[in-house]
């Protein structure tokens, strides 16, 4: 059920002379050759581009809508293969692959509405005068999408892009390019005009430096590392180009004393191990009053350490494997730092089996603030609980990062609820669930977590540009 791999420019697909192994990193076989793009195909990446703005700008916001919508009842229909692609290049449980294509194609839902309402507005003016402002689509944008959501993050770039009347090309991630590639043929299915999607694959830093200069990309979105958010947002700026920047996190768990202890454990457990915790709003930092701080540590230790590892395919599995090798030293590297300093290991730690890139469900108690993983972003199935004894302490812990991604807090009192919701610095913060966004509301981050929202009323700010006419008509 994997797809066959192939760049989409212009319409059409194809080949290069160049390619790359796409690995099946729960059994490290391999999946297919990823065709790599070469300067002439990003070339004829960027004219298609050019003339598909040309149509597809001047599209009724209703007929786009509507393709749109096409698509979106595609990718639906076509959710059992999709997702099984998904679970073998990805690894992540095959149950949490159906509900990522799902979450796709309601993206792809919100911003087909969002098309139709791209209202500009009136503003009063002397007799004779006439103030108007108008929306209207930036142009041709670059978008480049991250290896942990192979479907919802290409669907969030291309459905903002084509909701606003943009052309795009999108560089999704060449360890997990199935997702992109079934996205593309459901809007080549739905009736896109070609040019106005094109999908390549490469080299990133060879791709972005390419592409982002040419003239007619006037947006980079980004979704990503900040390592790389801030390079590719650097050359973005020396070509006067906008940036929409999702980066990385290290979201921080507030649990007051007053919460359901149990509830709240198992639910950070169960999510933290979710996609093996390669989340950019996975709930990592949980700093947990110490009114209830054993009651949390032990219910959270034991949730974390039943966790069922192993391939996606099989139906009892919960947590699948990393993304790559890489992964797995990374992370046994936070974990030793942690160890070297006093940190205590309740559970995991170290690489899970033998074959495959599977890390063990890890907790780590009372870090101290020097430990590494205190101010680096695992990435992966590592919780860190650490003691606080009171709200301030809490909420000064949660800011000591560079990241404001998501935040989270369980607590029933209005008066800390309002506390949190004016001092904790993130873009999403969540209270007493530990869902950060949906298609309906905006996602973005504060510092060093990016810049730009995506989602919501204000998912196509990025995707547009704002022209003010000024008509001055002479009185009779």
């Amino acid at each position: 059920m994997y797809p066959e791999l192939r760049l989409f420019i212009a319409g059409e697909w194809r080949k290069t002379n160049r390619d790359m192994p796409v690995i099946n990193p729960a059994t490290e076989e391999e999946l297919g050759r990823l065709p790599c793009a070469s300067k002439d195909d990003l070339d004829d990446a960027l004219n298609a581009a050019e003339r598909g703005f040309h149509i597809w700008s001047r599209t009724a916001p209703r007929a786009r809508a509507d393709t749109i919508l096409r698509a979106a009842t595609l990718m639906r229909e076509r959710c059992e293969e999709i997702a099984h692609s998904i679970t073998l290049e990805h690894g992540k449980p095959l149950k949490q692959a159906r509900l990522e294509v799902i979450r796709g194609a309601e993206f792809f839902e919100w911003d087909a509405g969002e098309a139709m309402r791209t209202y500009g507005r009136i503003i009063p003016a002397a007799a004779g005068n006439k103030f108007a402002v108008h929306r209207q689509p930036i142009g041709v944008v670059a978008a480049f999408s991250p290896w942990n959501f192979p479907m919802s993050q290409p669907a969030r770039k291309i459905g903002g892009a084509l909701a606003a009347g943009c052309s795009i090309i999108l560089k999704a991630a060449e360890e997990t390019p199935a997702g992109a590639i079934h996205i593309a043929r459901t809007f080549e299915d739905a009736g896109l005009p070609p040019g106005v999607l094109n999908l390549v694959f490469g080299e990133p830093e060879e791709i972005s430096s390419y592409l982002i200069p040419r003239e007619p990309v006037r947006l980079v979105a980004f979704t990503g590392s900040t390592t790389v958010g801030r390079q590719l947002t650097m050359l973005a700026s020396q070509h006067m180009k906008s940036v929409l920047m999702e980066l990385g996190g290290h979201a921080p768990v507030i649990v007051c004393e007053d919460t359901d202890v149990a509830r709240a454990a198992t639910l950070g457990a169960v999510r933290k191990m979710r996609n093996a915790g390669q989340v950019c709003t996975s709930p990592t930092r949980f700093f947990v009053h110490e009114r209830i701080f054993d009651e949390f540590t032990s219910t959270f230790v034991t949730r974390a350490a039943a966790t069922v590892v192993g391939n996606g395919m099989e139906d009892a599995v919960e947590m699948g494997p990393l993304a790559n090798e890489r992964r797995i030293a990374a992370l046994s590297e936070l974990v030793e730092d942690a160890r070297a300093k006093g940190t205590n290991i309740a559970t995991g730690g170290a690489r899970y089996g033998h074959r495959g890139y599977f890390f063990e469900p890890t907790v780590l108690v009372n870090a101290p603030d020097d430990a590494r993983i205190m101010q680096e972003e695992p990435f992966g199935p590592i919780a860190i609980i650490n003691r606080i004894t009171s709200l301030d302490e809490a909420i000064s812990k949660a800011n000591s990062v560079p990241y404001g991604l998501a935040g989270y807090a369980f607590t029933n009192r209005a008066d800390y609820i309002d506390r949190m919701v004016d001092a904790v610095e993130v873009g999403n913060l969540s209270i007493n669930t530990l869902e950060a966004s949906m298609p309906e509301t905006p996602f973005g981050g504060v510092k060093s977590s990016g810049c730009g929202r995506e989602g919501g009323s204000e998912g196509l700010d990025n995707y547009m540009t704002i022209k003010n006419v000024w008509h001055s008509a002479k009185l009779k």
